[in-house]
């Protein structure tokens, strides 16, 4: 049986642990290999084996057949996560490709909300993670969060680009799009009904206005914040990586500039903050640190610089760790 024990030391390489290489940043990048735990019952401990995967997908619809063939051969990647409790690496990025591709194919196309969907597709698509990956009961929370959105985020990209741009033509609408050959018609008819309705267009007007008024929008790729903290440790050893290094290196671009002018001011404010800091002028204490001086007191449930799914309340649960260790019992 496999259980999870956190590391004591950021450098530690127990085994099935994914610890970091002295490489560079773009060496660690380019890297196709990944530790893997196996599954089969005749192992009697955890194997580590790595495996070059030489495989290369387009943004098109992916089937992620690499993640079938490994769970065929029983060889399970082994998830890091963070010191937040955030996946990381890239075994974290091809899971999150795998859990769109489940939400994609094995969600039903329907008009409702998440909490609607039956419980046995959600525990579907969860054992289906859980043969493919080593993530940990824990993590089981964390995966359907993340299947929930990227079947919201699916609904999102059909309605914006194969179905609101065609609302006069009825033969571009009659099938669903050749990339998701997987949607039943019957399905991809109700779903058009519903977008093409009154009471969709009035939402959709709303949420347009509230985009509309976001400030301060990022720049970050897949790798979410979690991956960007992960390349800044790397890049930038022995340097504490807050909230506000992360907040302003998420919205510049490849050149390390800012583009708007709004957020320039605001990483400009950040830069002298944090001189301040250094030099004992401005003390931070607790939920009043450089980012909510730069940017005003945080909305209730959320937390800005970290990523989806940390909040004030849950911050300090995750000790200051790279991952998890994984051992046999």
């Amino acid at each position: 049986m496999v259980s999870q024990q956190q590391t004591k030391d950021s450098g530690s390489k127990k085994l099935g642990m994914v610890a970091p290489q002295d490489k560079s940043s773009k060496e660690m990048k380019s890297s196709k290999k990944m530790k893997f735990a196996s599954s089969s019952a005749e192992t009697e401990q955890t194997s580590q084996t790595t495996i070059s995967d030489d495989s290369k997908t387009g943004r098109g619809m992916s089937t992620m057949p690499r993640v079938v063939k490994r769970k065929l051969q029983k060889l399970r990647p082994i998830v890091e996560y963070n010191k937040r409790g955030k996946g990381i690496g890239q075994a974290h990025s091809e899971m999150q490709s795998y859990i769109g591709v489940l939400a994609r194919s094995r969600v039903p196309l329907v008009d409702m909300k998440w909490s609607q969907i039956p419980k046995d597709v959600k525990e579907q698509i969860w054992e289906a993670v859980d043969m493919a990956f080593v993530v940990g009961q824990e993590g089981k929370k964390s995966v359907l969060t993340s299947a929930a959105k990227k079947w919201k985020d699916f609904k999102s990209t059909l309605t914006r680009h194969y179905i609101l741009p065609y609302t006069n033509d009825k033969e571009k609408l009659s099938h669903p799009p050749e990339t998701y050959k997987f949607i039943e018609k019957a399905q991809w008819d109700a779903f058009v009904a519903s977008r093409l309705s009154k009471d969709f267009e009035s939402v959709h007007s709303q949420h347009a206005q509230i985009r509309e008024k976001l400030e301060y929008n990022h720049r970050l790729s897949r790798k979410g914040y979690a991956g960007l903290e992960d390349q800044l440790e790397e890049t930038m050893p022995g340097v504490e990586i807050d909230r506000s290094t992360l907040w302003k290196r998420a919205r510049q671009d490849k050149h390390g500039n800012i583009p708007d002018p709004k957020v320039a001011e605001k990483a400009k404010l950040i830069d002298e903050l944090q001189k301040q800091v250094s030099e004992g002028k401005v003390r931070v204490d607790g939920s009043k640190d450089v980012l909510t001086m730069a940017l005003g007191p945080e909305h209730p449930g959320r937390l800005r610089g970290v990523g989806a799914g940390i909040s004030q309340g849950s911050i300090s649960i995750y000790p200051n760790h790279r991952g998890l260790a994984l051992t046999t019992v």
